[in-house]
Protein backbone atom coordinates (compact mmCIF):
# COMPACT_ATOMS: atom_id res chain seq x y z
CA UNK A 1 0.00 0.00 0.00
CA UNK A 2 3.05 2.24 0.57
CA UNK A 3 4.00 1.81 -2.74
CA UNK A 4 0.74 2.30 -4.52
CA UNK A 5 0.46 5.67 -2.29
CA UNK A 6 3.53 6.90 -3.38
CA UNK A 7 2.97 6.62 -6.96
CA UNK A 8 -0.11 8.13 -6.59
CA UNK A 9 1.28 11.22 -4.79
CA UNK A 10 4.16 11.22 -7.41
CA UNK A 11 1.25 11.34 -9.83
CA UNK A 12 -0.45 13.83 -7.87
CA UNK A 13 3.12 15.71 -8.28
CA UNK A 14 2.59 15.47 -12.14
CA UNK A 15 -0.31 16.80 -12.41
CA UNK A 16 0.07 19.40 -10.21
CA UNK A 17 3.39 20.66 -12.39
CA UNK A 18 1.46 20.25 -15.32
CA UNK A 19 -0.99 22.11 -14.33
CA UNK A 20 1.29 24.72 -13.05
CA UNK A 21 3.16 24.96 -16.13
CA UNK A 22 0.39 25.24 -18.07
CA UNK A 23 -1.30 28.33 -16.28
CA UNK A 24 2.04 30.16 -16.23
CA UNK A 25 2.07 29.01 -20.82
CA UNK A 26 -1.52 30.84 -19.78
CA UNK A 27 -0.63 34.12 -18.55
CA UNK A 28 2.25 34.74 -20.92
CA UNK A 29 0.17 34.01 -23.93
CA UNK A 30 -2.47 36.79 -22.21
CA UNK A 31 0.20 39.60 -21.90
CA UNK A 32 1.02 38.57 -25.49
CA UNK A 33 -2.56 39.02 -26.21
CA UNK A 34 -3.18 41.95 -24.46
CA UNK A 35 -0.10 44.24 -25.37
CA UNK A 36 -1.46 43.47 -29.23
CA UNK A 37 -5.15 44.34 -27.88
CA UNK A 38 -3.79 47.32 -25.99
CA UNK A 39 -1.93 48.50 -29.48
CA UNK A 40 -4.38 48.09 -31.79
CA UNK A 41 -6.97 50.12 -29.88
CA UNK A 42 -4.29 53.09 -29.47
CA UNK A 43 -3.70 52.75 -33.61
CA UNK A 44 -7.36 52.57 -34.63
CA UNK A 45 -8.26 55.44 -32.15
CA UNK A 46 -5.77 57.78 -32.84
CA UNK A 47 -4.94 56.85 -36.91
CA UNK A 48 -8.45 56.02 -37.98
CA UNK A 49 -10.95 57.64 -36.07
CA UNK A 50 -9.69 60.86 -34.75
CA UNK A 51 -6.85 61.82 -37.56
CA UNK A 52 -9.08 60.28 -40.83
CA UNK A 53 -12.85 61.32 -39.27
CA UNK A 54 -12.37 64.34 -36.62
CA UNK A 55 -9.41 66.04 -38.10
CA UNK A 56 -9.97 65.21 -41.66
CA UNK A 57 -6.50 64.39 -42.13
CA UNK A 58 -5.98 62.47 -45.70
CA UNK A 59 -1.84 61.68 -45.39
CA UNK A 60 -1.25 60.45 -41.95
CA UNK A 61 2.41 61.15 -40.95
CA UNK A 62 4.05 58.14 -39.81
CA UNK A 63 6.66 58.61 -37.44
CA UNK A 64 8.60 55.00 -35.76
CA UNK A 65 9.13 57.24 -32.81
CA UNK A 66 5.47 57.66 -32.34
CA UNK A 67 4.75 53.60 -33.30
CA UNK A 68 7.66 52.88 -30.93
CA UNK A 69 5.90 54.69 -27.71
CA UNK A 70 2.58 53.44 -28.78
CA UNK A 71 3.81 50.32 -28.58
CA UNK A 72 6.06 50.82 -24.79
CA UNK A 73 2.50 52.03 -23.12
CA UNK A 74 0.86 48.76 -24.86
CA UNK A 75 3.56 46.68 -23.53
CA UNK A 76 2.86 48.43 -20.03
CA UNK A 77 -0.56 48.99 -20.13
CA UNK A 78 -0.97 45.09 -21.44
CA UNK A 79 1.45 43.28 -19.05
CA UNK A 80 0.17 44.97 -16.00
CA UNK A 81 -3.64 44.29 -17.03
CA UNK A 82 -2.62 40.48 -17.79
CA UNK A 83 -1.22 40.14 -14.26
CA UNK A 84 -4.15 41.23 -12.41
CA UNK A 85 -5.50 38.24 -14.25
CA UNK A 86 -8.80 40.18 -15.12
CA UNK A 87 -8.16 41.10 -18.32
CA UNK A 88 -10.29 39.85 -21.60
CA UNK A 89 -6.94 37.91 -22.99
CA UNK A 90 -6.90 35.99 -19.62
CA UNK A 91 -10.39 34.77 -19.28
CA UNK A 92 -10.04 33.56 -23.26
CA UNK A 93 -6.62 31.51 -22.21
CA UNK A 94 -8.58 30.26 -18.77
CA UNK A 95 -6.66 32.09 -16.48
CA UNK A 96 -8.83 34.69 -15.18
CA UNK A 97 -9.62 35.19 -11.32
CA UNK A 98 -13.78 34.03 -10.84
CA UNK A 99 -14.97 37.91 -10.06
CA UNK A 100 -17.07 40.56 -11.17
CA UNK A 101 -14.23 42.33 -11.73
CA UNK A 102 -13.06 39.73 -14.99
CA UNK A 103 -16.54 39.93 -15.94
CA UNK A 104 -16.92 43.90 -16.36
CA UNK A 105 -13.52 44.20 -17.70
CA UNK A 106 -14.22 41.19 -20.23
CA UNK A 107 -17.46 42.52 -21.72
CA UNK A 108 -16.51 46.13 -21.77
CA UNK A 109 -13.73 46.03 -23.48
CA UNK A 110 -15.17 43.53 -26.15
CA UNK A 111 -17.81 46.15 -26.88
CA UNK A 112 -14.98 48.79 -27.28
CA UNK A 113 -12.79 46.53 -29.72
CA UNK A 114 -16.11 45.66 -31.34
CA UNK A 115 -17.10 49.26 -31.58
CA UNK A 116 -13.90 50.81 -32.59
CA UNK A 117 -13.03 48.29 -35.36
CA UNK A 118 -16.65 48.78 -36.99
CA UNK A 119 -16.24 52.63 -36.80
CA UNK A 120 -12.82 52.03 -37.84
CA UNK A 121 -14.31 50.01 -40.83
CA UNK A 122 -17.01 52.67 -41.61
CA UNK A 123 -14.48 55.15 -42.09
CA UNK A 124 -11.73 53.60 -43.70
CA UNK A 125 -14.42 52.10 -46.26
CA UNK A 126 -16.15 55.10 -46.93
CA UNK A 127 -19.35 54.32 -46.76
CA UNK A 128 -21.86 56.62 -48.76
CA UNK A 129 -25.52 56.00 -48.70
CA UNK A 130 -26.17 58.92 -50.58
CA UNK A 131 -23.49 57.81 -53.52
CA UNK A 132 -25.08 54.33 -53.69
CA UNK A 133 -28.77 55.49 -54.31
CA UNK A 134 -27.59 58.63 -56.57
CA UNK A 135 -29.59 59.26 -59.67
CA UNK A 136 -26.58 59.40 -61.46
CA UNK A 137 -25.09 56.16 -60.35
CA UNK A 138 -28.39 54.20 -60.89
CA UNK A 139 -28.84 55.12 -64.19
CA UNK A 140 -25.20 53.75 -65.07
CA UNK A 141 -25.92 50.57 -63.26
CA UNK A 142 -29.54 50.42 -65.43
CA UNK A 143 -27.62 50.41 -68.54
CA UNK A 144 -25.06 48.01 -67.21
CA UNK A 145 -27.58 45.16 -66.01
CA UNK A 146 -29.63 46.03 -69.15
CA UNK A 147 -26.64 45.17 -71.26
CA UNK A 148 -25.53 41.86 -68.93
CA UNK A 149 -29.30 40.19 -69.18
CA UNK A 150 -29.07 40.73 -73.33
CA UNK A 151 -26.00 38.32 -73.37
CA UNK A 152 -24.47 38.04 -76.85
CA UNK A 153 -24.15 34.61 -78.22
CA UNK A 154 -21.91 35.14 -80.96
CA UNK A 155 -18.88 34.50 -79.05
CA UNK A 156 -20.50 31.25 -77.75
CA UNK A 157 -18.09 28.96 -78.93
CA UNK A 158 -14.83 30.75 -77.60
CA UNK A 159 -16.64 31.69 -74.12
CA UNK A 160 -17.19 27.74 -73.93
CA UNK A 161 -14.07 26.11 -74.91
CA UNK A 162 -12.26 28.63 -72.43
CA UNK A 163 -14.78 27.34 -69.38
CA UNK A 164 -13.86 24.18 -70.36
CA UNK A 165 -10.12 25.00 -70.12
CA UNK A 166 -10.99 26.44 -66.43
CA UNK A 167 -12.40 23.35 -65.54
CA UNK A 168 -9.16 21.43 -66.50
CA UNK A 169 -6.91 24.08 -64.79
CA UNK A 170 -8.91 23.49 -61.57
CA UNK A 171 -8.86 19.91 -61.95
CA UNK A 172 -5.52 18.96 -63.03
CA UNK A 173 -4.36 21.71 -59.76
CA UNK A 174 -6.65 19.54 -57.53
CA UNK A 175 -5.06 16.03 -58.87
CA UNK A 176 -1.60 16.68 -58.67
CA UNK A 177 -1.80 18.66 -54.91
CA UNK A 178 -3.02 15.30 -53.56
CA UNK A 179 0.36 12.99 -53.06
CA UNK A 180 2.40 15.85 -51.75
CA UNK A 181 -0.74 16.94 -49.33
CA UNK A 182 -0.97 13.77 -48.57
CA UNK A 183 2.40 13.28 -47.36
CA UNK A 184 2.87 16.80 -45.77
CA UNK A 185 -0.15 16.40 -43.70
CA UNK A 186 1.46 13.48 -41.52
CA UNK A 187 4.20 15.78 -41.22
CA UNK A 188 1.88 18.61 -40.16
CA UNK A 189 -0.08 16.56 -37.74
CA UNK A 190 0.37 17.14 -34.12
CA UNK A 191 -0.78 14.01 -32.42
CA UNK A 192 1.77 11.92 -34.88
CA UNK A 193 4.95 14.35 -34.08
CA UNK A 194 5.06 15.05 -30.44
CA UNK A 195 6.93 12.15 -29.95
CA UNK A 196 10.62 13.89 -29.74
CA UNK A 197 12.10 17.31 -29.95
CA UNK A 198 13.34 16.35 -33.37
CA UNK A 199 9.80 15.90 -35.17
CA UNK A 200 8.19 18.46 -33.10
CA UNK A 201 10.42 21.11 -34.47
CA UNK A 202 9.64 19.83 -38.07
CA UNK A 203 5.90 19.70 -37.43
CA UNK A 204 6.48 23.78 -36.37
CA UNK A 205 8.58 24.23 -39.48
CA UNK A 206 6.19 22.86 -41.78
CA UNK A 207 3.00 24.75 -40.54
CA UNK A 208 4.78 28.11 -40.53
CA UNK A 209 5.47 27.38 -43.94
CA UNK A 210 2.05 26.11 -45.34
CA UNK A 211 0.80 29.41 -43.26
CA UNK A 212 2.53 31.69 -45.17
CA UNK A 213 1.52 30.18 -48.41
CA UNK A 214 -1.85 29.91 -47.45
CA UNK A 215 -1.47 33.35 -46.35
CA UNK A 216 -0.44 34.33 -50.19
CA UNK A 217 -4.28 34.37 -52.30
CA UNK A 218 -4.12 32.37 -55.38
CA UNK A 219 -4.70 35.64 -57.54
CA UNK A 220 -1.00 37.07 -56.18
CA UNK A 221 0.70 33.39 -57.36
CA UNK A 222 -0.97 33.30 -60.43
CA UNK A 223 0.76 37.15 -60.67
CA UNK A 224 3.86 35.78 -59.39
CA UNK A 225 3.98 32.26 -61.59
CA UNK A 226 2.54 34.42 -64.82
CA UNK A 227 6.18 36.68 -64.53
CA UNK A 228 7.74 33.59 -64.14
CA UNK A 229 6.28 30.51 -66.63
CA UNK A 230 4.57 33.07 -68.83
CA UNK A 231 0.85 34.04 -68.88
CA UNK A 232 -1.76 31.15 -69.53
CA UNK A 233 -3.15 28.14 -68.14
CA UNK A 234 0.26 26.78 -66.94
CA UNK A 235 1.02 29.69 -64.68
CA UNK A 236 -2.62 29.61 -62.99
CA UNK A 237 -2.61 25.54 -62.76
CA UNK A 238 0.63 26.34 -60.73
CA UNK A 239 -0.86 28.88 -58.61
CA UNK A 240 -4.04 26.78 -57.80
CA UNK A 241 -1.41 24.04 -56.93
CA UNK A 242 0.52 25.68 -54.24
CA UNK A 243 -2.44 27.46 -52.94
CA UNK A 244 -4.15 23.81 -52.81
CA UNK A 245 -1.50 22.44 -51.44
CA UNK A 246 -1.07 24.56 -48.41
CA UNK A 247 -4.91 25.06 -47.31
CA UNK A 248 -5.78 21.05 -47.84
CA UNK A 249 -2.97 19.86 -45.66
CA UNK A 250 -4.33 22.11 -43.01
CA UNK A 251 -7.77 20.35 -43.43
CA UNK A 252 -6.22 16.78 -43.83
CA UNK A 253 -4.07 17.51 -40.74
CA UNK A 254 -6.45 18.61 -38.24
CA UNK A 255 -8.55 15.62 -39.33
CA UNK A 256 -5.35 13.29 -38.41
CA UNK A 257 -5.89 14.97 -35.02
CA UNK A 258 -8.96 14.38 -34.36
CA UNK A 259 -8.96 10.62 -34.90
CA UNK A 260 -9.77 7.78 -32.15
CA UNK A 261 -6.44 7.04 -30.15
CA UNK A 262 -7.82 3.81 -29.46
CA UNK A 263 -6.80 1.45 -32.63
CA UNK A 264 -3.33 3.61 -33.22
CA UNK A 265 -2.89 2.44 -28.83
CA UNK A 266 -4.16 -1.21 -29.96
CA UNK A 267 -1.74 -1.12 -32.71
CA UNK A 268 1.37 0.35 -31.11
CA UNK A 269 0.44 -2.24 -28.16
CA UNK A 270 1.28 -5.54 -31.04
CA UNK A 271 5.03 -3.81 -31.48
CA UNK A 272 4.08 -2.28 -34.53
CA UNK A 273 6.74 0.25 -36.08
CA UNK A 274 5.85 3.82 -36.50
CA UNK A 275 4.85 3.28 -40.40
CA UNK A 276 2.79 0.21 -39.52
CA UNK A 277 0.48 1.90 -36.83
CA UNK A 278 -0.20 5.30 -39.34
CA UNK A 279 -1.03 2.82 -41.98
CA UNK A 280 -3.23 0.35 -40.07
CA UNK A 281 -4.97 2.80 -37.53
CA UNK A 282 -4.89 6.14 -38.82
CA UNK A 283 -5.49 6.08 -42.68
CA UNK A 284 -8.53 3.96 -42.43
CA UNK A 285 -9.87 6.81 -40.24
CA UNK A 286 -9.01 9.34 -42.88
CA UNK A 287 -10.12 8.34 -45.87
CA UNK A 288 -13.47 9.60 -46.11
CA UNK A 289 -12.93 13.03 -44.54
CA UNK A 290 -10.02 13.30 -47.57
CA UNK A 291 -12.10 12.27 -50.19
CA UNK A 292 -14.57 15.10 -48.94
CA UNK A 293 -11.71 17.60 -48.49
CA UNK A 294 -10.79 16.78 -51.81
CA UNK A 295 -13.76 17.20 -53.83
CA UNK A 296 -14.67 20.22 -52.12
CA UNK A 297 -11.11 21.87 -52.73
CA UNK A 298 -12.11 20.94 -56.70
CA UNK A 299 -15.08 22.81 -56.27
CA UNK A 300 -13.06 25.81 -54.46
CA UNK A 301 -10.35 25.75 -57.50
CA UNK A 302 -13.04 26.01 -60.07
CA UNK A 303 -14.06 29.45 -58.89
CA UNK A 304 -10.96 30.33 -58.04
CA UNK A 305 -9.74 29.52 -61.37
CA UNK A 306 -12.42 32.15 -62.85
CA UNK A 307 -10.43 34.92 -60.74
CA UNK A 308 -6.86 33.91 -61.29
CA UNK A 309 -7.50 34.36 -65.06
CA UNK A 310 -8.03 38.42 -64.73
CA UNK A 311 -4.32 38.45 -64.13
CA UNK A 312 -3.06 36.16 -66.43
CA UNK A 313 -3.72 33.07 -65.52
CA UNK A 314 -5.65 31.49 -68.54
CA UNK A 315 -9.17 30.13 -68.77
CA UNK A 316 -12.69 32.08 -68.52
CA UNK A 317 -10.97 34.97 -66.19
CA UNK A 318 -8.61 35.84 -69.28
CA UNK A 319 -11.91 36.25 -71.58
CA UNK A 320 -13.63 38.22 -69.35
CA UNK A 321 -10.97 40.85 -68.31
CA UNK A 322 -10.84 40.87 -71.92
CA UNK A 323 -14.35 42.32 -72.96
CA UNK A 324 -14.75 44.10 -69.57
CA UNK A 325 -11.61 46.13 -70.33
CA UNK A 326 -13.47 46.71 -74.39
CA UNK A 327 -16.64 47.71 -72.07
CA UNK A 328 -18.50 45.13 -73.90
CA UNK A 329 -20.94 44.23 -71.80
CA UNK A 330 -23.35 41.83 -74.02
CA UNK A 331 -20.05 40.04 -74.25
CA UNK A 332 -19.80 39.67 -70.35
CA UNK A 333 -22.99 39.43 -69.99
CA UNK A 334 -22.85 35.91 -71.53
CA UNK A 335 -19.47 35.14 -69.97
CA UNK A 336 -21.10 35.92 -66.35
CA UNK A 337 -23.83 33.29 -67.11
CA UNK A 338 -21.85 30.43 -68.05
CA UNK A 339 -19.33 30.98 -65.08
CA UNK A 340 -22.90 31.03 -62.39
CA UNK A 341 -24.44 28.22 -64.77
CA UNK A 342 -21.03 25.82 -64.15
CA UNK A 343 -20.40 26.95 -60.40
CA UNK A 344 -23.83 26.32 -60.18
CA UNK A 345 -23.22 22.67 -61.77
CA UNK A 346 -20.01 21.85 -60.27
CA UNK A 347 -21.53 22.88 -56.24
CA UNK A 348 -25.08 20.60 -56.93
CA UNK A 349 -22.29 17.81 -57.78
CA UNK A 350 -19.90 18.00 -55.38
CA UNK A 351 -22.32 17.95 -52.33
CA UNK A 352 -23.87 14.95 -53.74
CA UNK A 353 -20.75 13.34 -54.08
CA UNK A 354 -19.89 14.21 -50.08
CA UNK A 355 -23.41 13.41 -49.55
CA UNK A 356 -22.50 9.79 -50.99
CA UNK A 357 -19.33 9.46 -49.28
CA UNK A 358 -20.47 9.59 -45.68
Amino acid sequence: MSKQTAVEAQMKNIIEENKKREHKYGIFQAILLDIFLVFYSILVVQRAIYYKFVLDIRDIPFSWLQIFIIFFISAVIGTSWALTRTSLSCKLFGVAKDNKVTKWNSELFGWFLFDITFIAGWIVTKISIIGLFSSEGLNGAGRLFSALFHPQFGIFDDALFAMIETIYIALIATLISIPPTLLISFFTARNLMRENKLTFAVYYVLRIILNFIRSIEPLIWAIIFSVWVGIGPFAGMIALLVHSIASNAKLYSEAIESIEEGPVEAISATGANRVQVVWHAVVPQIVLPFLSFTIYRWDINVRMATVIGLVGGGGIGTMLMQYQGLARWREVGLIVLMIAIVVWIMDYVSAKIREAIY
